[in-house]
């Protein structure tokens, strides 16, 4: 088990430019996060553009956040040496070109490799986290990351600026205009975002000997574990917003549209949620807000699962038919209920990653926002699969709720454990002063 560093190396007060770092930081991971969500809005004209099955378009919405989820992992043990705050820099400019590429790709092959180049950009997190943590005190990290957070708020803005521009400029235009936002919030990154103070970069900014190996990080069970719970509150929020829109135009026969508002609905909803999930969690403690998350999402999953259905009753004169199904608006609202409840969760997820770890955010951060973004990859392939093998549209919350269960039974056995080592402990300390009175 890795241990965090001494609480005297992190800054007992915020820093002066906190605000700044944390507003300049809030406004790159929007743009970020922007970029690495495009094919969620792109993904339907493509679609129908290539003819391409559910697993086919699932792999496809799943390239960017393959690349993103795989990238976070060295981006947050580089993040640790060097400054995050360079690396996020250059991280934005080396997406430029991929965005500038877009409008020359007509191929299913191309789009999956393109998606994996401009998909890099999700490795912002992990540089963001890193970044704004070192400026605040432990007191306030909940908070202050959870305000970061709201950046998923992102893709709210490609939900709305895809379509736009589609409309007003066209298609091929798309992916130079987000190149040239790109660039422009690149270089007001690099202008008006602060560095750490010099007295404190030594200790957090420069190559150290404590800084944890990929090694370390495979081999640590808790970061495993956290990276579960991440998995569900960040990849299924990430899944969802890609599958959403689709679903709603299967499920309900809804106009693209209309189908993109409701899923705009959710995604805003559940991203600027996430600043109020990091107070809870520095008032009331990370690992409570995670538990009351997995109750109120299994709660609704149960609801959402059951597929729609008809029943016949063979009377004794006449057949009687029942039709068991849930209706827009009901499904909107329970997955309003989940959507806020993971916002609340990725938020407490990493208050309670930085109780343990809050000299490594970058590391350790970049480890379990892989694990989390890697549900973003894979979940939309399983969704697609389910529908492809059992032709049932809510396969999708079935293997959600499968997913959420695994988390439950893990937190519940770690919490056993903990009280077991918390009692193991008190005892000891009992009879170590019974034996001192002797």
């Amino acid at each position: 088990m890795l241990l965090s560093a001494p609480a005297n190396t992190l800054p007992q007060a915020t820093l002066n430019g906190a605000r700044r770092a944390l507003l300049m930081a809030t406004l790159a991971f929007a743009a970020c996060f922007s970029v690495w969500t495009l094919y969620a809005v792109m993904g339907l004209t493509l679609r129908q553009q290539l003819a391409l099955s559910a697993t086919e378009y699932g792999i496809l919405l799943a390239t960017p956040i393959l690349s993103g989820a795989l990238f976070r992992i060295p981006l947050g043990l580089m993040a640790d040496r060097y400054r995050a705050r360079n690396l996020w820099g250059y991280l934005m400019l080396a997406v430029l070109p991929a965005l500038a590429l877009l409008p020359q790709i007509s191929s299913y092959s191309g789009y999956l490799c393109l998606g994996l180049w401009f998909g890099i950009s999700g490795g912002a997190f992990t540089l963001g986290i890193r970044y704004v943590s070192d400026w605040f005190s432990s007191d306030r990290q909940g908070l202050a990351l959870g305000l970061f957070g709201v950046g998923n708020a992102g893709v709210a803005l490609t939900f709305i600026l895809v379509p736009l521009i589609q409309h007003y400029a066209g298609w091929n235009w798309i992916g130079p205009i987000y190149a040239a936002g790109l660039a422009f919030i690149a270089l007001l990154f690099f202008v008006l975002a602060p560095t750490l103070p010099l007295a404190y970069r030594a200790t957090t900014a420069q190559p150290n000997a404590s800084a944890l190996n990929l090694k370390q990080l495979v081999s640590d069970a808790r970061i495993w574990r956290f990276g579960l719970y991440y998995y569900f509150v960040f990849g299924s929020f990430l899944a969802l917003l890609l599958w959403l829109p689709q679903y709603y135009m299967q499920a309900y026969q809804m106009t693209e549209p209309q189908a993109m508002a409701f899923t705009l609905f959710f995604v805003a909803t559940s991203s600027m949620i996430r600043a109020l999930g990091g107070w809870f969690a520095d008032r009331y403690g990370g690992r409570a807000v995670n538990w009351g998350v997995f109750w109120v999402c299994i709660v609704c999953l149960f609801f959402l699962s059951y597929p729609p259905t008809t029943l016949v009753i063979h009377g004794v004169e006449k057949d009687v038919q029942l039709e068991i199904s849930m209706n827009v608006w009901w499904f909107t609202l329970l997955i309003f209920i989940i959507g806020v409840a993971q916002g609340l969760g990725r938020a407490s997820v990493y208050k309670v990653l930085h109780d343990y770890y809050p000299r490594h955010m970058g590391a350790a951060g970049g480890f379990v926002g892989a694990i989390g973004a890697l549900g973003g990859c894979t979940l939309p392939i399983l969704f697609g699969m389910a529908q492809d093998i059992l032709g049932i549209v809510t396969g999708c919350f079935m293997i959600l709720y499968g997913v959420l269960a695994l988390c439950m039974i893990t937190m519940f056995f770690a919490n056993q454990a903990a009280r077991y080592q918390y009692k193991l402990h008190r005892a000891r300390e009992h009879n170590f002063l019974l034996d001192e009175d002797d």
